[in-house]
């Protein structure tokens, strides 16, 4: 009779890889399933697989301590009990070879997937296990099997049993605790520090000695027992190849035993025996260690749990599944009877093994996070593209838990994925195993894919020869970089960067020009990513594993390659196992900002995001951030060739950098004329050297110099000061006047803000822009539409001259520079931006407006919102977009504009400009009439929510304490409104109605949000300053517009309330995609349901985890049901109106009066602070500011282990280890490094203590 399984419930006890395996054969069981799952594994793939999910330790906030949770019986126990648990899978590692969690179930009605406890308990001690396989006449390893009482015993026996021995932890397993000892020096020296690690990590201190076989292979036999007697093998498995005693690959069957069938036989009866004589019941491996030379083999431990490498086993026999055998027998026993259907799989497997394997061969290669060439150090981060075969072929199987996205913690195991390949012979497997290891694709940080393909290629592996010592001597060289010091920032950025619109920067290098020239040199086409190098002074060095050709250009910077000075703007060839430092610049020639580094090949491994390698917000480059010590980048085809040789750009080639005052050329516009800034303003601007401002970074360059000269006091609608308008789009490397500051917008700045922009950079010229330090000066000089085109030919002349120089090794061009900088400025260089301006009787005034080479801003009516308005727009960008202009690649609508972004190398602004005015002509004169189809779309709200609420205490203790918005944005807006009602009618106001997305942009998919209603249109003030933080999903508003932030950010918007965030960086889940990680589009209905924070707090985690669906239905919008709403509500709205009035202008009166406050108290408070000592470094709030001296940064997430020096300690060797990090199980020695030979130890970090978790980049030692 079949089982009925649905009577069942069965929780997985463990995470990762088999959490997932074992869910997998429940569901096809049809079991009933229940994952656990901590803090970090929210996301995780078992708890999405799982029917059900259960957090761990919910109460414990703490990441380090909340990741043990997967070990506390208690919580497991009770969370089985109060869930109607009737079965327990350990899976392996955890709890699985813990008896007293088998007990605690087994006493609790939860039947243990696994052997009983008392054998769990019996094996799972290496010398009890031991004592048994001698009294079962199973042969063991010559040794004493007793715990050692001290060293003075371990010294007396290792005597005895001869050298070299292995000192072993007796409750180790998966390769740790183990100590080989060659000498009774090392025995000393090592006992009590092995036994110290055996308690940390097993709470078990017992420790016993073995002879260490040198040349031994080690195999192991996967048996399963029915607890009547009856024991059955299922062939051999071997996992010789090891690092620190931790199984690498895997075979079945094994090589060895191909060689030596006689072994095989006596090998697998030997664990059957064992096991019969235990009566053992589930599934198990028996473990040997045999002489390589004669054939011995002796008994090493028995793990009575699953394995890692059993899925090796169930490769090599058909439909064999032996969690689904596990489950049968645990089933059986807790029914107390037989099991037919138990019994005859048992049958045909015994059948199936009964004989050495001669058509099947099976190999597993375990895929971990680790840097093979750093001692096989833990690589913790982002997966940020995974990618196995789809469809899987028939003969390669991937267990993983992994995808792109997913993010390694320091807490666990660093297993990411089996790659098990089978095939019908050795040779055949190997072959496929490399095909299989080239195709799938984890990049993120270093893992051991390439160590795996060396190993597959070696010939000792490939003639089954390795021992367990193979890996000792293995020679790996992995084809990459590692980072010794990033230096300031130290980026990956590709040309173009990324090119999307809706709030997704730009990116690329701030100098795209000295990277195109580099790459050009070094032979790769002229967008392949490199590294931007900001402030090279500071220092980065890097170690090249293998030979490259690499170029450096950009900041002038001096180069040296293991010492010896290397020119830059040239073709230089790096030996194998060399140090690149681009460090301090020569005296006198400090021009430029940033230092560029091409190398032949690019960096394959650091994969595209949004169509770019660039670095960006946290996206894209590696790991979304700068560099830091201890990266590693993999490299390309980088190799020299024998017709490679130095060879430097002739000096016209080269950009010139002046040290002081730079001219940029720029086209006026959008918003340079009178409506904006008088004409004297203009000239003023135009006529100023502008000081580069230390505050600059990739966002926006800041100027420092005399003030706008506005012809207008506010920005009406847009905002209190005259430099704001209604939010519209930005033209990348325009100037942004915020306030009365002017902004260049970077490559990293925003495509969206309510600013006025007076000029913006021709895109010939934008690679100044990475080249200007603090403290220079820059004029900004206005040129016409042919003076940009001519500047943008001379950059593409350029580009080719060193192409063709590069080409013929060096060989002079024929005479002519070109010309890069010989531009006519404009004969009026404050001419009128506007290109067009269209006016007729009963039409809306539609402005043309000039942002730059490569975007026209077009503006509609008057600075009013309006939704009329805002529906022409958006029948304007569906006739441009039904004209499928070539070149023109984004539209981004805002309030009553849209920018038109095009490429100006593939259709002319005029040509555009023409297409536009078509466009519009054909739309009728009213929107009366006119319906939109969108969807609507419900979002849940959490209303005056504690995380927003939070965010202002932040605000409150680090920026301002007083505002006319503090400490509550919501009763600011009810006032400021006017709402008698006070902040719940202000609450109410802002969920009853529908809003309309007007625009999506600035940063990441940020939708721009009107009510529909105007009765409902609550305006406010920015907070000022900005908060440094915002939750993302925060709700807020700022003028008459909300937004959602999409992620964590800075924000100046009133908040009230927290939803879901219109961002999905991986595009997980059934509203986003990979490609499409945004999910709002202008003209999109939103509407909002509230929710509690509880509720939030789960659905958030489905939203992270790709499983949440938001309620989207179409919908279609009437301009003519729009309007007669709105009139029949007209004396309601008007009323609103004047109420609104009445409250913007008593709170605009306060806050002038706060703000003076305040910003008088900050003037006290800096002189104040200018007045104190000058040596005196410490912060107000107490730490000690690490302002100076020299630092070791962390390159790894890990938690301190131990601090190893004292302040005053003076380095002596680069060796020297200044603290202990630990993760996944692995201790981290954090070495001085060459570089800090001879200082000395001032202080660690504020925070470094053991255990403590530390990020990568944070500091954690300072060296004076």
């Amino acid at each position: 009779m079949p089982l009925d399984w649905t009577r069942q419930k069965l929780l997985v006890a463990n995470r990762g890889e088999i959490a997932v395996r074992i869910l997998r054969t429940a569901r096809r069981l049809q079991i009933p399933t229940l994952a656990i799952y901590t803090q970090c594994d929210a996301t995780s793939a078992h708890v999405i697989l799982a029917d059900e999910a259960v957090p761990l330790r919910t109460h414990d906030i703490d990441p380090a301590s909340n990741a043990r949770g997967y070990t506390d019986i208690e919580e497991i126990v009770e969370i089985c009990v109060k869930h109607g648990v009737t079965l327990v899978h350990p899976g392996y590692g955890f709890l699985s070879e813990n008896a007293n969690f088998a007990v605690a179930l087994q006493e609790n009605g939860v039947s243990w997937v696994g052997p009983r406890p008392d054998i769990v308990r019996c094996m799972g001690l290496k010398h009890e296990a031991r004592r048994i396989a001698q009294k079962a006449g199973v042969p063991v390893v010559p040794g004493e099997g007793v715990l050692l009482t001290g060293v003075d015993e371990a010294v007396e026996v290792a005597r005895t049993i001869g050298y070299p021995i292995v000192m072993k932890a007796t409750a180790g397993g998966g390769g740790m605790g183990m100590m080989v000892c060659t000498s009774e020096d090392d025995v000393k020296a090592r006992f009590d520090a092995t036994r110290e690690r055996a308690e940390t990590l097993f709470h078990d201190s017992g420790l016993f000695l073995e002879r260490y076989i040198t040349a031994a292979r080690h195999v192991e036999v996967q048996i399963f027992g029915d607890g009547q007697g009856r024991v059955i093998h299922m062939g051999e498995r071997e996992c010789s190849v090891q690092r620190r005693y931790q199984k690498v690959i895997e075979e079945a069957p094994s090589p060895y035993m191909a060689m030596n069938p006689g072994v095989r036989e006596n090998l697998c009866q030997a664990a059957v025996h064992l096991c019969e004589s235990i009566r053992y019941n589930s599934a198990g491996t028996v473990e040997f260690v045999v002489d390589d030379t004669t054939g011995e083999f002796f008994f090493l431990e028995m793990n009575t749990r699953i394995q890692v490498e059993h899925t090796v086993t169930e490769a090599i026999c058909p439909s064999l599944d032996i969690v689904e055998l596990m489950l049968l027998q645990a089933a059986t026993e807790q029914a107390s009877t037989t099991n037919a259907i138990l019994l005859g799989k048992l049958d045909r497997i015994q059948q199936y093994f009964a004989h050495p394997m001669t058509d099947a061969w099976a190999i597993q290669s375990r895929v971990y996070c680790e840097n093979p060439d750093a001692n096989f150090k833990p690589t913790p981060g982002v997966l940020q593209y995974v990618a196995f075969p789809q469809p899987l072929p028939e003969w390669m199987r991937i267990d993983t838990w992994v995808q792109t996205g997913t993010t390694i913690t320091p807490f666990y195991d660093p297993l990411a994925a089996k790659i098990v390949i089978k095939g019908r012979t050795r040779d055949e497997t190997l072959q496929l195993m490399l095909k299989a290891l080239q195709e799938c694709k984890i990049w993120g940080p270093p893992n051991n894919m390439a160590y795996l393909r060396a190993i597959c290629e070696d010939s000792i592996f490939a003639e089954g020869k390795a021992t367990t010592m193979y890996l000792t001597n293995f020679q790996f060289t992995p084809r990459a970089m590692d980072i010794l010091s990033g230096g300031i920032e130290t980026t990956v950025q590709d040309f173009p960067g990324r090119r999307l619109g809706i709030g997704i920067p730009r990116s690329g290098p701030m100098d795209s020009l000295a990277l195109r020239i580099a790459n050009l040199v070094v032979g790769n086409s002229e967008g392949t990513e490199g590294l931007e190098i900001t402030l090279p002074a500071a220092g980065c060095r890097i170690f090249f594993h293998v030979a490259a050709v690499i170029c450096i250009t950009g900041a002038s910077a001096k180069v040296t390659v293991n010492g010896q000075e290397v020119p830059m703007w040239a073709k230089v060839i790096v030996p194998k196992s060399s140090k690149l430092t681009i460090g301090k610049v020569h005296e006198g020639t400090g021009q430029g900002l940033r230092t560029y580094l091409a190398v032949r090949g690019g960096f394959p491994e650091v994969p595209q995001y949004l169509g770019s390698k660039s670095t960006s917000l946290g996206l894209g480059g590696y790991q979304g951030r700068a560099l830091v010590a201890g990266d590693q980048i993999t490299l390309g085809s980088c190799t020299p060739t024998e017709a490679d040789r130095a060879l430097s750009l002739p000096p016209r080639l080269i950009p010139s950098y002046p040290e002081d005052d730079w001219t940029i050329y720029c086209l006026s516009g959008p918003h340079c004329d009178e409506e904006f800034i008088t004409a004297a303003g203009s000239a003023n601007f135009f006529a100023t050297r502008w000081r580069v401002s230390a505050s600059s970074n990739r966002m926006g360059i800041r100027l420092e110099g005399p003030k706008i000269e506005w012809a207008r006091e506010t920005g009406g609608e847009g905002g209190s000061h005259p430099s704001n308008i209604h939010d519209n789009g930005y033209a990348l490397g325009t100037v942004n006047i915020n306030g009365d500051t002017p902004v260049i917008l970077g490559n990293e700045g925003p495509d969206m803000g309510g600013y006025v922009c007076l000029c913006t950079v021709a895109s010939a010229e934008m690679w100044k822009l990475g080249q200007l330090r603090p403290g220079v000066t820059v004029r900004f000089v206005c040129v016409t539409i042919n003076a940009a085109q001519k500047l943008a030919y001379n950059v593409s002349s350029l580009l080719l001259d060193v192409a063709r120089v590069m080409s013929t090794s060096g060989e002079e061009l024929p005479d002519g520079e070109s010309e890069i900088y010989e531009v006519t400025a404009s004969s009026d260089e404050h001419r009128d931006p506007k290109l067009k301006v269209l006016e007729a009787p009963g039409r809306l005034r539609v402005t043309f407006r000039q942002a730059g080479d490569a975007a026209i801003l077009v503006e509609y009516g008057d600075a009013k919102l309006d939704l009329h308005v805002r529906a022409r727009i958006h029948a304007f960008e569906d006739a441009v977009r039904a004209r499928n202009v070539k070149g023109v690649w984004a539209l981004s609508p805002c309030i009553r504009s849209t920018m038109v972004r095009f490429d100006p190398d593939i259709v002319a602004q005029s040509d555009v400009l023409a297409v536009l005015m078509d466009a519009e002509s054909s739309l009728p004169v009213s929107m009366r009439d006119v319906t939109f189809r969108g969807r609507r779309i419900t979002f849940p709200i959490v209303v005056d929510d504690s995380w927003t609420k939070d965010a202002l205490e932040r605000y409150m203790r680090t920026t301002r304490d007083e505002a006319v918005y503090l400490p509550s944005n919501i009763d600011y807006l009810a006032k400021n409104n006017g709402l008698v009602g006070g902040a719940d009618e202000a609450l109410k106001l802002l969920v009853n109605s529908d809003w309309l997305v007007f625009g999506v942009g600035f940063y990441l998919g940020c939708p721009f949000l009107v009510p529909i209603d105007p009765r409902c249109r609550l305006v406010g003030q920015k907070m000022n300053p900005s908060r440094t933080y915002t939750p993302r999903g925060a709700v807020g508003i700022a003028g008459l517009v909300a937004a959602i932030y999409p992620i964590d950010s800075p924000g100046g918007y009133q908040l009230y309330g927290r939803t879901l965030p219109p961002w999905q960086t991986w595009g997980r889940g059934a509203d986003f995609a990979p490609d499409t990680p945004w999910l709002l589009r202008p003209f999109d209905q939103i509407s909002f349901k509230v929710i509690t924070e509880a509720e939030y707090s789960e659905i958030e985690t489905q939203f992270d985890a790709g499983q949440y669906k938001f309620t989207i239905e179409p919908a279609t919008f009437s301009m003519s049901d729009y309007t007669a709403f709105v009139e029949s509500i007209q004396p309601e709205i008007d009323a609103f109106r004047r109420h609104q009035a009445e409250g913007v202008a008593s709170e605009e009166a306060r806050e002038h009066v706060l703000l003076s406050r305040w910003e008088q108290r900050r003037r006290a408070e800096r002189e104040a602070e200018l007045a104190k000592d000058p040596t005196d470094v410490s912060r107000s709030d107490g730490e000690q500011a690490e302002t100076s001296g020299f630092h070791v940064t962390s390159s790894v997430s890990a938690s301190v282990w131990k601090l190893t020096q004292r302040p005053g300690y003076t380095v002596k060797t680069a060796e020297d280890i200044l603290l202990v990090l630990e993760a996944m199980k692995t201790e981290i020695n954090i070495e001085a490094g060459e570089e800090n030979v001879g200082r000395t130890v001032q202080a660690y970090a504020h925070g470094v203590k053991e255990g403590a978790m530390v990020t990568p980049g944070q500091i954690l030692v300072v060296l004076s």
